[in-house]
């Protein structure tokens, strides 16, 4: 159904979120590769001292939904800045183990 602009109306979603979900999974590096057909995030939480990083979590998504994640990003880090103030960026690099392999690898 449209309106009289030919505007389709806000489908409304319910979204269902499980307590387990809603705790959330800390992850303190994100790492990111893509295909023609999808970008693939991983979330990992890499501990100081600790020579292993663990991936928590694995989002797979279109190129579409990709650019419209960034734009959510870009928006939401605005209006966290404009209430909170800029977000520093320290100057040193990262420091990521010597292996990110996949299970089994030694």
């Amino acid at each position: 159904m449209q309106d009289e602009k030919g505007n389709k109306p806000d489908q409304q979603i319910n979204v269902e979120l499980s307590e387990e979900v809603a705790e959330g999974t800390y992850a303190n590096l994100a790492m990111i590769a893509h295909s023609n057909s999808e970008f693939v995030i991983d979330f990992i939480r890499l501990m100081p001292g600790v020579p292993k990083a663990k991936v928590k979590s694995r989002i797979i998504v279109t190129p579409e939904h990709a650019r419209r994640l960034l734009s959510a990003l870009k928006d939401n880090i605005e209006k966290y800045e404009a209430a909170f103030g800029k977000i520093d960026q320290a100057n040193e690099a990262p420091q990521f183990p010597i292996s990110f392999g996949t299970p089994g690898e030694a």
